[in-house]
């Protein structure tokens, strides 16, 4: 590995995440750049686990959305083992999923029928009963190595923090958003029954908890139809 090589690669990655315009577009560069600074590495994914349901998030090849899919139906794997560990471990490396495991004698087996031969996972994040996990796989056994490990890990850290941006933007822009058509619907409500804010807002409310319906579906549908 030549480490001032990757120094750069890194750093340029960095801008990169930094320079898009939205959370897919950070996650499919974070995946983009595994595949291309790890030696090793044919596919890439972001899983994200509810706790126990699975999302796949910017997959580069279909291996890993069928590997994600495999944990979630078994209920086994590295990425639940993560989110359960007690040890607070961050990174899985299996160096050959044709060999035994005694950690997944059933998730490791099936992964190879997949097509996979190795993989290392590193944590992202894990928040609340929410995990994220960046999962780097190859069709070769013992294709990942200890400087694998070590160039997944500084890759890792990086997309974790750009991950974490991005994240943040978005659900801040979703709640300008919100306020902006719920705004908008209470402005209608408020010419059609003339009703004062704080009359129009107690009609959306109390709408959205009768039938269940979440405030900004409830603004939403009084956008498009004029009532609720």
């Amino acid at each position: 590995m030549d480490w001032g090589r990757f120094a750069q690669q890194m750093a340029s990655m960095a801008r990169d995440l930094l320079a898009q315009d939205s959370l897919a577009a950070t996650l499919e560069r974070i995946t983009a750049s595994a595949t291309e600074l790890v030696d090793g590495c044919d596919a890439v994914g972001i899983l994200v686990l509810h706790d126990k349901r699975v999302e796949t998030l910017a997959p580069t090849h279909p291996m890993v959305t069928d590997s994600d899919r495999l944990q979630e139906r078994l209920g086994e794997g590295p990425c639940f083992d993560a989110a359960h560990s007690s040890h607070g471990e961050r990174v899985f490396r299996i160096s050959d999923l044709t060999s035994e495991q005694q950690r997944w004698p059933a998730y490791a087996p099936q992964a190879h029928k997949l097509g996979l031969g190795s993989m290392m996972g590193f944590l992202l994040f894990s928040e609340d009963e929410d995990l994220g996990a960046l999962n780097l796989y190859s069709r070769r056994p013992g294709a990942f190595t200890t400087t694998s490990e070590t160039a997944g890990v500084l890759l890792a850290s990086h997309a974790a923090v750009a991950f974490s941006a991005a994240r943040t933007h978005a659900q801040m822009e979703q709640a300008v958003a919100t306020r902006h058509i719920i705004g908008e619907a209470m402005g209608i409500l408020m010419d059609a029954r003339h009703l004062t804010e704080e009359q129009a807002f107690a009609v959306l409310r109390r709408y959205s908890q009768e039938h269940n319906i979440k405030l900004r579906e409830v603004a939403r549908r009084v956008c498009e139809s004029g009532t609720v």
